[in-house]
């Protein structure tokens, strides 16, 4: 109860009237939009705890710039320098693994609560729902200075989990297209057009305040972190689950936003 705002959301009791219509009222946001964003759950005290901590950690955090596909994948040189396959976007960012996020961390205590798994699974609807077993990346705090961005990607995941910690003054809107591709039907054309800067028909702007958690279906939504402006670091959490036990990153994505492979 230090780290969440139980009264607006009792994740600790979704047998109770108001749990329960917690998860159906953020059940409803996913298949409607394909995100859920819950302001003032964590509360204030937890917030500004954890960004002491991070600065404190600065030093430790890993900085990374790379061009990447849309993918996470190797560039295919065998298609069109513009196609999908090959085409390469820019992420810039530093990240604090969760071997390095100490252990009073409150989002750590969080993240490590069986409490908020049951929860995240209850809004998933995935019974059981597993944290990750990735050493590195199960949870990771990211930290975008001015001129860093997340360049436009899918996710391999069915699902991302975010806490919003420090908003930026400027930029560094989280923007995403529904239902861009599936599993049947890549668009290539339609992703061509918007990572090459053209057509944004339908795509969704999100500043999402201090203390927000963002649950978020991004294997066909594409998806990026705008450029961060102005003097104001944005700093946000990423809590990893699956519906399958044993998930870790690539050797190549472990390197590429942690510099190490564990």
């Amino acid at each position: 109860e230090d780290v969440v705002d139980l009264e607006l959301y009792p994740i600790h009791n979704l047998g109770s009237i108001k749990g329960s219509a917690l998860v159906v009222d953020a059940r409803a946001k996913l298949l409607s939009t394909g995100i859920c964003q819950l302001p003032g759950f964590l509360r204030p005290r937890a917030i500004s705890q954890t960004l002491v901590q991070v600065a404190g950690l600065a030093d430790a955090m890993w900085y990374s710039e790379n061009m990447h596909t849309v993918y996470f994948t190797e560039a295919n040189e065998f298609v069109a320098q513009e196609h999908p396959l090959r085409y390469q976007v820019r992420s810039a960012k530093k990240a604090l693994a969760f071997d390095l996020i100490p252990s009073s961390s409150p989002i750590k205590k969080l993240y490590e609560s069986e409490v908020m798994t049951k929860f995240i699974g209850a809004v998933l609807n995935i019974n059981p729902l597993y944290k990750s077993e990735d050493p590195l990346d199960c949870l990771e705090i990211a930290s975008f200075q001015p001129g860093d961005e997340l360049g436009w990607h899918f996710d391999n995941s069915e699902f991302s989990v975010t806490l919003m910690l420090q908003s930026p003054s400027e930029g560094g809107e989280f923007e995403f297209v529904p239902a861009l591709r599936s599993d049947a039907f890549p668009n290539y054309e339609g992703l061509q057009q918007i990572i090459e800067g053209g057509a944004t028909t339908g795509c969704i702007h999100i500043n999402a305040a201090p203390g927000t958690l963002t649950l978020f279906r991004g294997r066909h939504a594409l998806h990026r972190v705008a450029v961060v402006k102005g003097q104001v670091t944005r700093v946000n959490a990423v809590l990893t689950y699956s519906a399958l036990p044993g998930m870790r990153l690539s050797e190549l994505t472990q390197r590429l936003f942690y510099g190490r492979i564990v």
